[in-house]
């Protein structure tokens, strides 16, 4: 249990105790520096520590806010700070010591760190915040809006503090900021204003976020199920179940900010089961037309790498510039402009097919049509706001002056997803690239999709022509990626290799081919966003056997094409289903251990406040 260290003396009336027990804290008191110190020794090294000034009024929000979110080694508000086992405990521990050394050099009981700060404080809890935050210490200070949070100096101050915390209502603000700050227009019209009540009906009942997404993953499974019917009430089924999974999907993360149930594992699960989710369901819809003699496998296996391609642009812009220096961009400063007119940032929002919009469009489509115009719509939508959002990045990146940092590159060549026959060309004197990095993909990347989409399937043409496209890959892999538009690279890596596998199953015109190449793309999807999302956590690429064990983005398109060259259509088929179920093994066992172990150990939780997916 995490311990609470009450300082100074206590208030008559005060109901700060009783506020940090319904927290979970074990609250203990001390009336000075030396019985502070003695307490936090005494408290369990591998539990979350808190410094409270007794005087403290405030809502109970604004403390659990303070010292509970699990993110945050450090973290203070007005009269309180708290830090997390390890390097939180040790710095709170280092400064705590310092504190009695030097409390009888400062006449008013004042640290140093607090002496030379502009504002008079006499709150231990607030001189250790100030003297962590002096020492470089990263103190996570959360937004407190409305809510209040303040050590009164006087009876007058008391009163009234106690006023405001009395004026503002700490619930109604918690059901509030529950809510994703940026979100897309569905989600935020239609699901929202009561999915916040369920999360909140969750989190009185005990239940995790991680129970919810689990949930959210069984209903769009169900929909999936309902949609392989092939039957028109079957498919009306799978759409409204659908939208209750995507109902769930966002009460997972208003439950995780509602309650602060942040954790690693759960950012992993929620990022994963949203793409498990859609990508089964399409292969539903594929099945349930199958059923009425519709085969729309390319269409669904089209639609999952449009969606796939459009996330890489995402991930691989925002991994470029986000701690870019000097990042600057006419194009970018128009659009914060149009951010400041309110129907121009939903319009915004809507026509880029965030995942709420995407869903509905999916879900009304299946009830009402049939899968064939499903994908279609979904294809059309999906493709203009790929070119939207895709031209837009071009242009703001032709137009900003920017300087890309060492981690930046390396997320990118991480992104790239390069194996050991890039490697081996990046390492061949003459090979580096001495032009554009993305010239060298792109030229790449055309010649093989050309070949794969021109020539007769078991061609040998496109096997020559993959071994040019592997010389540009490792080429353009040879330098660091720190051109203004290199952030493609990945993306241009993602169409060639998925593309290829989609024309070659197409090309094979036998009955089961799609489909493995389906479960192909998505067992290697699979892994690309996985190493997005270790990206995402600070926790680097996947390792690097794992990469050259799966091939990389170039040994596996060079094999499909090999396995295509020489087998027969019905043979090629087998080997793809055997190619993918060995992929998704592969892949899918090192992400588990990894996120799991991450997990146990403690890792520091995650939570993705970005862009809907």
């Amino acid at each position: 249990m995490p311990t609470a260290i009450l300082t100074g003396q206590p208030v008559p009336g005060s109901s700060i105790e009783d506020d940090l027990r319904s927290l979970g804290f074990d609250v203990r008191s001390a009336t000075d520096v030396a019985g502070t110190e003695t307490l936090l020794a005494e408290s369990p090294c591998d539990e979350r520590v808190a410094l409270v000034d007794a005087r403290f009024v405030g809502h109970l929000h604004a403390l659990r806010l303070g010292l509970t979110d699990p993110r945050f080694p450090l973290a203070a508000v007005p009269g309180a700070v708290t830090a997390q086992p390890d390097a939180g405990r040790t710095a709170l521990t280092r400064v705590l010591a310092r504190e009695i050394s030097t409390d009888a050099d400062a006449p008013t009981g004042l640290g140093k760190a607090a002496s030379a700060s502009a504002v008079a404080v006499d709150s231990l809890a607030d001189r250790v915040a100030l003297a962590l935050e002096a020492d470089g210490a990263d103190v996570h200070r959360p937004e407190l809006g409305s809510l209040t949070a303040a050590v009164p100096a006087d009876p007058q101050a008391r009163n009234e503090a106690r006023q405001a915390v009395a004026a503002v209502d700490d619930e109604a603000v918690r059901l509030k900021s529950a809510v994703k700050s940026r979100d897309g227009f569905f989600t935020t019209f239609c699901v929202s204003p009561y999915s916040r009540y369920l999360a909140r009906w969750c989190a009185r009942r005990g239940l995790t976020p991680n129970q919810v997404t689990t949930a959210s993953l069984l209903t769009a499974l169900i929909a999936a199920g309902c949609a392989a019917t092939g039957t028109r009430g079957g498919f009306v089924l799978a759409g409204v179940l659908l939208l209750v999974s995507f109902v769930l999907d966002c009460t997972d993360g208003q439950l995780a900010r509602y309650s602060l149930q942040y954790s690693t594992l759960g950012a992993w699960l929620d990022a994963t089961f949203d793409r498990a989710k859609e990508y089964a369901y399409y292969a539903g819809l594929a099945l349930g037309a199958a059923r009425g003699g519709d085969d729309v496998w390319a269409l669904a296996l089209g639609a999952m790498i449009l969606q796939t391609c459009r996330h890489v642009v995402d991930f691989s812009f925002n991994e470029a510039n986000h701690d870019a220096t000097a990042n600057t961009s006419p194009t970018a400063a128009l659009s914060d402009r149009l951010d400041s007119v309110g129907w121009t940032v939903w319009v915004r929002r809507m026509i880029v097919l965030p995942i709420g919009e995407r869903w509905a469009l999916i879900a009304v489509l299946t009830a009402f049509t049939t899968p064939r115009v499903t994908f279609t719509v979904l294809l059309i939508g999906c493709g203009f706001a790929a070119t939207y959002t895709t031209a837009g990045r071009v242009l703001r990146s032709l137009t900003r002056t920017a300087q890309r940092t060492e981690r930046a590159a390396q997320a990118l060549e991480d992104l790239a997803d390069s194996g050991p026959l890039a490697e081996l060309v990046a390492r061949i004197p003459g090979r580096t690239a001495g032009g554009s990095r993305l010239l060298l993909a792109l030229e790449g990347a055309a010649v093989l999709i050309f070949a794969v989409w021109v020539c007769s399937y078991g061609s040998p043409i496109p096997v020559a022509l993959t071994v040019l496209y592997v010389l540009c890959a490792g080429s353009a892999v040879a330098l660091p990626l720190t051109g203004r538009l290199d952030w493609l690279v990945p993306p241009v890596f993602r169409v060639a290799e998925y593309g290829t596998v989609l024309l070659l199953a197409g090309k094979a015109e036998v009955n089961g081919a799609l489909p493995a190449a389906f479960g192909l793309v998505a067992a290697v999807a699979y892994h690309h966003y996985d190493t997005v999302y270790r990206i995402r956590g600070n926790a680097g690429a996947p390792p690097r056997w794992l990469v050259r064990a799966s091939g990389g983005h170039e040994g596996r398109t060079l094999v499909v094409v090999v396995l295509a060259a020489l087998l027969s259509a019905s043979q090629f088929v087998v080997a793809l289903t055997v190619l993918a179920v060995a992929v998704a093994l592969l892949v899918l066992a090192e992400s588990i251990r990894y996120w799991v172990t991450a997990h146990q150990g403690g890792a520091p939780a995650v939570h993705d406040e970005g862009e809907p997916a």
